[in-house]
C-alpha cells in the first residue's frame, strides 16, 4: 500500500469525527437560543449526522461508487479493498465521536 493511502485513511477518520462533534456542538447553540435543552439535542443531532459524516469523509458518494466500479469492471480489487478501509475509518471516526458525546452529555448511547 502506498503512503498517500495512509494519509487519506487518517483524514477520513478525523473528518468524520469533526463533522459529528462540530455539528452537534454548533447545532446545539440553536436549541439553546430557542430555550430547549442543548445537551439532549446534541445526541439527536449527532445521530442524524452519522451517514452524512461518513459521506463527507470519503469525499462524497460518487467517488466511492466510481472506485467500486473501477474495482469490479477493471479488475482492480485493491481499489475495492482501499475504499472499504476508508469507509471503515470514517465509521470509526463517527463511533468515536458518538462515544465522546455520550460521555459528555451523560446519556446512554444506542
Amino acid at each position: 500500500m502506498e503512503e498517500r493511502f495512509f494519509v487519506t485513511f487518517i483524514h477520513c477518520f478525523f473528518i468524520a469525527f469533526g463533522v459529528i462533534l462540530g455539528g452537534a456542538f454548533i447545532g446545539s447553540i440553536g436549541s439553546f437560543a430557542t430555550g430547549d435543552a442543548p445537551l439532549a439535542v446534541m445526541q439527536r443531532i449527532a445521530k442524524s449526522l452519522r451517514i452524512w459524516a461518513i459521506a463527507a469523509a470519503i469525499g462524497g458518494t460518487f467517488d466511492a461508487i466510481a472506485n467500486f466500479e473501477r474495482g469490479i469492471f477493471d479488475g482492480s480489487t485493491i481499489d475495492i479493498f482501499k475504499q472499504g478501509l476508508l469507509i471503515l475509518s470514517a465509521m470509526a471516526g463517527v463511533k468515536t465521536a458518538m462515544v465522546l458525546l455520550a460521555w459528555f452529555t451523560q446519556e446512554e448511547m444506542l
